[in-house]
């Protein structure tokens, strides 16, 4: 098996639709990613805007789905808030709405996340030889 990341997963935008300080309507394949990377043995990270209340009906919402996170807005359980740490949070991966250029489909997330490192070799090969034949037609035009 590949090595497991920790993966750190905003609420609202990102796994729901953002109806803020609702809880909107979940965004496809979401819930069913973080199902499947939960069981691929990824630990997933809860990070949230939302706090009291909010908070605790956005860990409901998800727990009720069967997504339990290792950790909410906090780098590890055991991990108590002191104004002296830094709110920064140690994560391997952070899934945003607020990403350049947006949320991936959860779809995409997924198939990224649980490739073997032999076929993201071979993804990372097949984009290099397309990129590079780019290149060489975009060079080839302008002669």
């Amino acid at each position: 098996m590949y090595s497991t990341k920790t993966i750190a997963v905003d609420f609202d935008g990102t796994i729901v639709e953002n109806r803020y300080p609702e809880i909107g309507k979940p965004i496809l394949f979401a819930i069913e990613t973080l199902l499947h990377l939960q069981k691929d043995g990824h630990l997933l990270i809860l990070w949230t805007y939302r706090s009291g209340k909010e908070l605790r009906e956005a860990v409901k919402f998800c727990n009720q789905k069967g997504i339990d996170f290792y950790a909410v807005n906090k780098s590890y359980p055991e991990e108590i808030y002191d104004e002296s740490l830094s709110r920064k949070i140690q994560a391997d991966i952070f899934i945003d709405d607020r990403n350049i250029g947006g949320l991936r489909g959860w779809g995409e997330i997924y198939h990224e996340l649980s490739s073997s490192p032999e076929k993201a070799k071979f993804t990372n090969k097949k984009k290099k030889e397309i990129s590079g034949k780019r290149i060489l037609n975009f060079i080839k035009s302008k002669l």
